[in-house]
């Protein structure tokens, strides 16, 4: 093993970020009771603030960004973990109030690490990454509500994203007749979600205006990460006794709605965390994506593989909408 590695460090200079990659060594890595070899991480929306200094992400500086990351175990204090095991981190804090993924080694805690799934490999991992175990999630609590497939569509809200294009990609597989929202402009995406398995699309000015408190009736089902405006007429748009999950927030964290949906209609809106989520939901939500997400679906939703050089640019570009899908970061590369 090298005595160094590579990791992209952000530095605070007065107002501005400053990132970097640099050579650093196994002492200059935050406490932990496992030591990681680090293969692959993902590029998501926090991600892509983090690196460019957006927003409030990081909470403290240096910091290696990267809210998940999916290696093999060099050292371990844990008695859950040994050398050579195969693990996936996501959530956390990571990336944010701790060091994260971009980087060759992390040491981490070992109560943050789940198990790699039997089947599925590291690359394919942080395909889905936080973003899959985010949209996994969400169908998890939709069933939980009571939805079953022929309950009716279910709409997936910011569906050319990571979160929505995997939760596209699993209810249809599980079943689902699925209706997807891009915003205005991504129409090129509509083939790609069509093959992800979206039936219908759904489009118009009306989703950029504040609706009516009840709409007409039209989905059994949600998985929303937009919010806003967005989000309140999905609920004033809601079958009577049906479920969105909600997971983001990339339109507004407003929700500019009215309780008749949930007291005339039945509706219940549920949140869906993936940073504290509890490890036996973790390890549930990674069993089921080996299961309900084919690895021909995660080929197509990540396309493509970028280094860590290639960090900077690619989230500039990601926090533009001029990314579909997800990027995997090889940080060997």
């Amino acid at each position: 093993m090298s005595d160094t590695f590579k990791a992209l460090v952000l530095r605070q200079e007065g107002d501005r970020v400053r990132q970097a990659i640099e050579q650093l060594t196994v002492s200059d890595l935050p406490e932990g009771d496992v030591l990681v070899d680090v293969e692959y991480s993902s590029l998501n929306y926090k991600d892509a603030m983090a690196v460019t200094g957006t927003g409030k992400i990081v909470r403290e500086y240096p910091m290696v960004p990267g809210i998940d990351l999916a290696g093999t175990v060099l050292e371990s204090k844990s008695p859950f973990y040994k050398e050579g095991d195969r693990v996936v981190l996501t959530g956390w804090n990571v990336g944010e109030r701790y060091w994260g993924g971009y980087t060759q080694r992390a040491r981490v805690k070992s109560n943050w690490l789940v198990p790699l799934p039997e089947g599925l490999d590291t690359r394919h991992a942080m395909a889905g990454g936080t973003a899959g175990f985010t949209a996994m999630r969400c169908v998890m609590t939709l069933e939980e509500a009571g939805l079953k497939p022929g309950s009716g569509t279910v709409l997936v809200t910011g569906a050319a994203g990571g979160v929505g294009g995997v939760a596209v990609a699993i209810l249809a597989y599980l079943g689902y007749r699925v209706a997807a929202l891009t915003a205005p402009g991504q129409e090129n995406t509509h083939e790609y979600l069509e093959e992800l398995g979206a039936m219908d699309f759904v489009a118009g000015p009306e989703w950029t205006v504040q609706p009516r408190p009840l709409e007409t009736q039209r989905w059994a089902g949600a998985v929303d990460t937009v919010g806003g405006r967005v989000l309140a007429r999905v609920l004033a748009e809601m079958n009577y006794g049906g479920c969105v999950a909600n997971c983001g927030l990339a339109g507004s964290a407003d929700l500019p709605t009215t309780v008749m949906p949930f007291i005339l209609r039945a509706v219940s809106l549920r949140g869906v965390d993936s940073v504290l989520c509890p490890i036996h939901r973790r390890k549930t939500a990674w069993s089921r994506l080996v299961r309900d997400l084919p690895t021909s679906a995660l080929d197509m939703i990540t396309p493509d593989v970028i280094s860590l050089d290639d960090l900077p640019s690619r989230s500039a570009d990601l926090l533009a909408g001029k990314i579909r899908g997800r990027l995997v970061v090889d940080v060997r590369a």
